[in-house]
């Protein structure tokens, strides 16, 4: 049996809380950490690196809830993991205060133990989704699970914002438990019973990690897509830390105005999201391969655009920007559509030490892209004209979303046929 409608919304709530509990720590708590308790906005910076860090073990929880079979399991008790770290983040911040060394020790324990359960928790909930999903329904449940995670984000980081107009911390942790708990409550309930109607029991391989993930590396399609994954969460990232610095900067742009600009760029997002899902699915317009495509480049062009008007000194930011959102958007629903269909091709039962790889392979991009972004804007800000310097940076993203295209024609079109065709059309001569 294959998922259906209710089901994919259901493993969506997942996504949902997923993303709930991830923004309290990403956005409150590093406010919180920067203006009330007046730390270098490096610490926040490192706990949040760590957290992506700490990432890299998702092929190690892809592998387990493979072998062991049962990703329920893995999903209720990542959400678990993540929502007591982010409890304990929250205390803290609370400690950090009277017991600074306490306090900060504290919260590099929490932000490792919020990797974990993420780790552990988002990789075995996209491996029941590849396993489970019927090809025809991949695009549409890779839109229906990231706009409700996006959801989960927006409607927690607005509420929470409300609540602590009146800040003290006390209310902060009533909050942080209340939704923390909530999640691990609500993610049991949308789980429960799933994994059991669609997936038939399999006898657990005793095959150790270091085998199973060294068979799945050694699969070129695997190598290959691993590499388009880094490179194109690369170049989404680039741009996080110094879009809106380049609008204060080269277009004048107040903090209220660069903020609406970040909130465009979402809607992009959303909109692009949503057009690749109806496409896709409803009207059975395009492959998932030229989705991709059609994303990466796009969001090339809308940043040589975006790169451009700096240098012309033009107007017309807010509308590339939002081009830039949609592609975005259209490019990423594509490509997680098309993980879980590459997820499933290969050595059998291994989709989720394949989605625990590709999943590494992006945390791991995500936390290097921004970082990237912003020193090299920095080391050429040194020798070159401001708008020059984020000029150059904008167009280094686009070359590697074109670089990420061209990997993703190749390796995405490669799916296509049997098993076999599929496990030696990207084989390297002498391999």
């Amino acid at each position: 049996m294959k998922l259906g409608w209710v089901q994919i919304a259901r493993l969506g709530l997942v996504q949902m809380c997923l993303g709930a509990v991830v923004v309290l720590t990403t956005s409150t708590l590093n406010r919180l950490m920067v203006v009330e308790l007046a730390l270098p906005a490096l610490v926040p910076g490192f706990l949040v690196a760590l957290h992506y860090g700490i990432q890299i073990t998702r092929p190690n929880w892809g592998f387990r809830s493979d072998t062991r079979g049962n990703r329920t399991t893995f999903i209720i008790g990542g959400m678990a993991a993540l929502s007591l770290g982010a409890f304990l983040a929250a205390l803290g911040v609370l400690i950090i205060p009277e017991q600074p060394q306490a306090g900060l020790a504290l919260s590099v324990l929490a932000y490792a133990l919020i990797g974990v359960g993420v780790g552990a928790s988002g990789t075995s909930l996209l491996a029941l989704l590849a396993t489970a999903t019927a090809p025809q329904r991949r695009a549409a449940a890779a839109t229906i699970t990231w706009l409700m995670m996006i959801f989960g984000i927006a409607v927690t980081a607005g509420t929470v914002g409300h609540l602590l107009k009146d800040y003290t911390p006390a209310l902060l942790l009533e909050i942080v438990g209340s939704v923390t708990l909530g999640a691990v409550v609500l993610t049991a309930l949308a789980v429960w019973g799933i994994e059991a109607r669609v997936i038939a029991e399999r006898e657990a391989d005793p095959a150790p990690f270091r085998q199973g993930l060294a068979q799945i590396w050694a699969e070129p399609q695997a190598r290959a897509f691993t590499l388009f994954v880094f490179l194109s969460m690369t170049a989404y990232f680039m741009q996080e830390l110094i879009l809106e610095p380049y609008a204060g900067l080269v277009f004048g742009f107040g903090v209220g105005q660069s903020t609406q600009l970040s909130g465009a760029q979402n809607g992009g997002v959303f909109v692009g999201m949503l057009a690749v899902g109806i496409a896709a699915t409803g009207l059975r317009f395009g492959t998932l391969r030229q989705w991709v495509v059609a994303g990466c480049v796009g969001s090339a062009l809308s940043l040589a655009v975006i790169a451009g008007l700096g240098q012309a000194e033009l107007g017309f930011l807010v509308p590339a920007v939002i081009a830039l959102g949609v592609f975005n958007g259209m490019f990423a629903v594509a490509a997680i559509g098309s993980m879980m269909a590459l997820a499933g091709q290969g050595r059998g039962a291994r989709e989720g030490t394949r989605m625990g790889l590709w999943g590494a392979a992006q945390a791991l991009a995500a936390g290097f892209g921004g970082l990237l972004g912003a020193a090299l804007v920095d080391l050429l800000r040194l020798w070159l004209p401001t708008p020059a310097a984020f000029g150059l940076v904008f167009l280094a993203e686009a070359a590697l979303f074109l670089t990420a295209a061209a990997i993703a024609l190749r390796v995405i079109d490669a799916t296509r046929g049997g098993r076999e065709a599929q496990a030696h059309a990207l084989a390297i001569p002498g391999e």
